[in-house]
């Protein structure tokens, strides 16, 4: 049990009780008394709260390739520097880049991500011992995993958490171009019989747009519907190259879409159609994708840069610090079934304190706008996942 007292929360102050692993109550400053059972009383009056972070598509491990093998395309980038990088993994490899990458995405407010990577055991450890939340993919791909192998099932079927509830296993087939049509059937197949999320690049680079029109006679959006992919228990990552019509079908499915502005830009990917994206209803949340093309892992940093690329086609309204902010918080944690996203009494406890005395945060017309446009890591003062402190 923990209160924090004499907080700003959207502009006013108050105290707020955590009972557990959710928000107990919040009262007006000054009126909540600390219960004799209380194991930590926080002094908030130089902090303000706000929801936690949610990083919706990345890869942990590849912190390891951070500033590896700059000014290269998707294609050329994967498969004449990554992938031959990648083979020369271990798992004690694996286990060190997920721990770097925890301890970067805590320190800047994340307190959770969707990962898709190999040795998948050493990336649970990471987690669970930060105390963070994730949802580990069960990677599929052709050059690396023929197929859902008897192991994988096994380790699926079998599956206990050892967090407790803070991860969850989803299902991910790596790309159209990585995987063959009658395996991305039989993983999506097998992720509705098991109850996981499915969770897969798509429409990442005109490469791979042409190049699937080419093999299938239809755009990944559309070949990935044909095949019965897409439905709302699907998070695709990326979607630059989709048209209006494929947003409406996205929405229609009620899949939701991980964006990853930095690691467009940094891999000359382009600009997702942010028009036609928010016009659809489509849920989007934010993503860093991996330290190898991002080359950071902050939600922050991913939020200012979506808000600036939408809005540099010329129209200033275009994708609100409130709107993306809202992408990054309560749409992450909704797209994952986590009951959060808010500061708000019987909510689960996943938060942000910020420090309002940090210089990128004064004056502070507009915490929101400031949090967005001006603040970094340095502006995060605590983090609270699952109602307990990790940071």
């Amino acid at each position: 049990m923990t209160v924090i007292k004499n907080i700003c929360l959207d502009g006013r102050q108050v105290d707020i009780l955590i009972e557990g692993n959710r928000f107990s109550r919040i009262s007006p400053a000054g009126t909540l008394e600390a219960p004799e059972s209380c194991e930590q009383v926080m002094d908030g009056s130089h902090l303000a709260i706000t929801p936690a972070f949610y990083n919706t598509h990345t890869h942990a491990a590849m912190t390891l390739m951070r500033g590896y093998a700059e000014g290269h395309d998707l294609q050329d980038w994967l498969e004449n520097y990554i992938w031959p990088y990648e083979d020369t993994l271990k798992p004690q490899d694996i286990r060190k880049g997920s721990e770097i990458a925890v301890r970067e995405m805590v320190s800047s407010g994340s307190v959770f991500f969707n990962d898709m990577y190999f040795d998948i055991e050493e990336t649970i450890a990471a987690v669970a011992a930060a105390g963070m939340r994730a949802a580990i993919g069960i990677t599929v791909m052709d050059y690396h995993s023929p197929e859902v192998t008897a192991a994988k099932k096994s380790f699926i079927e079998n599956w206990q958490d050892p967090t407790g509830g803070r991860i969850q296993l989803v299902m991910a087939p790596h790309a159209v171009y990585t995987v063959g049509p009658e395996k991305l059937k039989l993983a999506a197949e097998y992720a509705r019989n098991h109850n996981m999320r499915i969770h897969i690049h798509a429409a990442e680079n005109k490469a791979e747009h042409d190049n699937c029109i080419k093999d299938h006679g239809m755009s990944p959006v559309r070949y990935l519907d044909s095949l019965g992919v897409l439905g709302p228990d699907v998070v695709l990552a990326h979607c630059v190259w989709v048209d209006e019509a494929e947003w409406d079908l996205l929405a229609e499915r009620g899949v939701t879409v991980a964006h990853c502005p930095c690691s467009n830009m940094k891999l000359g990917s382009g600009r997702m159609v942010y028009e036609n994206a928010i016009k659809s209803g489509c849920r989007i949340t934010l993503g860093t994708d991996g330290a190898s093309s991002n080359d950071s892992l902050s939600i922050i940093g991913e939020m200012k840069a979506a808000s600036l690329l939408a809005k540099s086609r010329g129209d200033a309204k275009l994708l609100s610090s409130e709107e993306v902010f809202r992408w990054a918080t309560r749409n992450g944690a909704e797209a994952f079934g986590i009951d959060a996203g808010e500061i708000a009494e019987g909510r689960i406890a996943d938060a942000i304190l910020f420090n309002l005395d940090d210089a990128a945060l004064q004056p502070c017309h507009n915490l929101t706008s400031n949090i967005v446009y001006s603040a970094d890591s340095r502006a995060v003062s605590h983090v609270i996942c699952d109602g307990g402190l990790i940071w």
